[in-house]
C-alpha cells in the first residue's frame, strides 16, 4: 500500500479548458495528487493538464473513480481501460468504486480491480461512499488503500473513520469545505484571524491534523489553489482543533438518491 499525498487537487465541477489549466497549475506549484473520475466527464482534459506540466507521471499520485452503473467484470475493465486513454497514461495510482451499488456483487467489483492491480494498471484499490459495513465488507474481500467521503467540520464520521482506522485504510475526505459553507463559519474566521490564515485553510488544517485523513478539495482559480497548499503550512493549537470539534456535525450536502443508508 502506497502512501497518499495528504492534500490533493479535486477536480469534480472543473471542465473543459478549465479542467486542463488547473491540472497543470496544481502540478506546477507542488500539488502531487489530483482526483478525477468517468463521471466527471473530465478526464482527457485532465490528462492533458498533466501532458502539459511537465511533470514526471512517477513523481505524482493519479486518482479515478468507476462508476457505479458499470461494475460488473468486464465493465470494470472497459471502464479502467477508457481512464487509461483519456488521462494518457498506462496506469492509475488509485481506483476507487465511486458509490456502492448493491445490485453487483463487492466481490465482483473487487475482483475485478485486483486483476488490473496484478496487471501493474493500477497500483491500489479503493472505494468511496461507503458507509462503516460496507468499508469492513471490502476490507474482508480485498486490500483497500482509502474511502473517499464526505468530511468536514459540519460533518461527523466517527463511524466510518473507526471502520477505516481497524483495516489501515485511510479515509480521503471530499466536500473538506462543505460546498463553500464553511468559509461563512465565524469561528473559522475567527481562527484564521488569530492564526493569519484564511477560513479554508483552517478548515482543512483541521482534517489534515486527524490521523489517517487526507483531503482532496476542489480549486477552480489559481489563488484557490495557491491558498488551499498554504494549508500544510499553518498550525493550530489543541484549542483551536476542540473549539471546531464542538460545531454541530450533521450538516451534510451529498446524498443523492442512489446514497447508501449513512452512518
Amino acid at each position: 500500500m502506497n502512501d497518499i499525498p495528504p492534500l490533493g487537487l479535486g477536480t469534480w465541477q472543473i471542465t473543459g479548458p478549465d479542467a486542463t489549466e488547473a491540472v497543470r497549475d496544481a502540478l506546477a506549484l507542488g500539488y502531487r495528487h489530483v482526483d478525477t473520475a468517468r463521471i466527471y466527464g473530465n478526464e482527457a482534459e485532465v490528462g492533458e493538464g498533466i501532458a502539459n506540466s511537465g511533470v514526471a507521471r512517477d513523481d505524482f499520485w493519479l486518482t479515478t473513480k468507476l462508476w457505479r452503473e458499470g461494475l460488473r467484470r468486464d465493465e470494470v475493465r472497459e471502464q479502467l481501460e477508457g481512464s487509461l486513454r483519456a488521462l494518457r497514461t498506462d496506469h492509475v495510482d488509485l481506483l476507487l468504486i465511486h458509490w456502492p451499488n448493491d445490485d453487483v456483487p463487492l466481490d465482483e467489483t473487487l475482483g475485478a480491480m485486483a486483476e488490473l492491480r496484478d496487471e501493474g494498471k493500477v497500483l491500489d484499490l479503493g472505494v468511496s461512499n461507503f458507509t462503516s459495513a460496507q468499508v469492513r465488507e471490502a476490507a474482508g474481500i480485498e486490500r483497500i488503500s482509502t474511502n473517499q467521503v464526505e468530511y468536514h467540520a459540519y460533518l461527523s464520521q466517527e463511524p466510518v473513520l473507526e471502520a477505516c482506522r481497524e483495516h489501515g485504510i485511510v479515509l480521503t475526505a471530499y466536500s473538506p469545505l462543505a460546498n463553500g459553507k464553511l468559509l461563512k463559519e465565524p469561528l473559522l474566521a475567527e481562527i484564521a484571524g488569530e492564526r493569519g490564515a484564511t477560513p479554508a485553510q483552517v478548515a482543512l488544517r483541521w482534517l489534515l491534523d486527524q490521523p489517517d485523513v487526507v483531503t482532496v478539495p476542489k480549486a477552480g482559480s489559481h489563488d484557490n489553489r495557491v491558498a488551499n497548499l498554504g494549508a500544510l503550512e499553518i498550525e493550530l493549537s489543541g484549542e483551536d482543533r476542540e473549539r471546531i470539534d464542538g460545531l454541530p456535525k450533521d450538516r451534510r450536502v451529498i446524498s443523492p438518491g442512489f446514497a447508501p443508508a449513512w452512518d
